[in-house]
């Protein structure tokens, strides 16, 4: 890992933290769309907040050409530890192209040096026009799909490319609520399936990541820091929004604001006792092309004055 501003040397207790980005971070969830930012100026934008650590987000934002993408991370002296990518688990017919996709974003990952791949679930609700996709609620015969697929896809990425997949809790999909997170961990195997602890999509979901560090913390492997603002969370599920609107309306904000309790959250981090990025990904999408940098800049304070990273 990389030390310079990702980690906090100066405090052994939150050395083995490493602060990180990605795209969501800059209000970027899809590959191409003309509400975000321009790639190049987003990753310009992310070294000058600070950042060292990339997670490269939505795949074909940023270049899936190893070599290219190797020039861009060069010239902003960035190391990158994680893909990201979505695929479905839960059904027969869809395996292939998962397999397919996940190869794909595998081969660039592996070879531009990352460790992980973070696994995001299909949403039930689009995330972009909020139309109904999927049944909200998955049979005992589909979560036994779902189980069987991560473990393959776990041990396919981890075998084949040498990635440890860590899945993803996402508001609007099969593994939102704290209930669904422990079905997915009591079942699957550890050698090929872990956890990426977002503490704000598992406080939108009605968890709490500090509880659930201590329930699992074998299973913490990975991290987004993000906060969620309790009062729009609650609002939209008591009116059942669409994740995708509940963020438009300001649920995800920059801590120290929301929950959880960021100082919290980093020392239970911290008593882990191992190396862990932990990558900022406020939701924010779609915001003002000036919002995203400064407002980075005001969370990466925070959290180097809390111990993760330094300025």
């Amino acid at each position: 890992m990389m030390s310079g501003k990702s980690r906090n040397t100066e405090n052994p207790k939150y050395s083995k933290l490493v602060v990180g980005v990605c795209p969501d971070q800059w209000g970027v969830w899809f590959a191409e769309d003309d509400k975000q930012i321009e790639p190049r100026q987003a990753m310009k934008e992310m070294a000058e907040a600070g950042f060292e650590i990339l997670e490269t987000g939505p795949w074909g934002y940023f270049p899936t050409d190893p070599k290219e993408l190797t020039k861009w991370t060069d010239e902003f002296g960035f190391k990158v530890v994680s893909g990201t990518g979505w695929g479905i688990l839960h059904k027969k017919e869809a395996w292939p192209e998962t397999e397919r996709h996940f190869r794909e974003m595998a081969e660039t990952a592996t070879a531009v040096g990352a460790e992980y791949m973070v696994h995001l679930p299909p949403l039930y609700r689009d995330d972009k026009t909020w139309e109904w996709t999927d049944d909200r609620v998955l049979d005992p015969d589909t979560w036994k799909l779902y189980i069987e697929n991560a473990n393959k896809l776990g041990q396919l990425l981890l075998d084949d490319y040498g990635l440890k997949m860590v899945l993803h809790p996402h508001g609007d999909s099969h593994i939102e609520t704290p209930e669904e997170i422990y079905r997915i961990f009591d079942a699957t195997d550890p050698r090929y399936v872990n956890l990426c602890l977002d503490t704000g999509h598992i406080v939108y979901g009605g968890g709490d990541p500090i509880e659930m560090i201590k329930k699992y913390p074998e299973r913490i492997t990975y991290v987004h820091i993000k906060s969620f603002d309790m009062d729009i969370a609650r609002e939209a599920h008591e009116k059942d929004w669409p994740f995708g609107e509940a963020v438009a309306k300001g649920a995800a904000v920059r801590p120290p604001a929301g929950a959880p309790d960021m100082v919290q959250l980093i020392d239970a981090l911290s008593e882990l006792d191992r190396e862990i990025y932990c990558v900022c990904e406020q939701d924010m999408y779609p915001c003002a092309p000036d919002f995203p940098l400064p407002n980075a800049i005001k969370t990466r304070e925070y959290l180097a004055s809390i111990g993760l990273g330094t300025l």
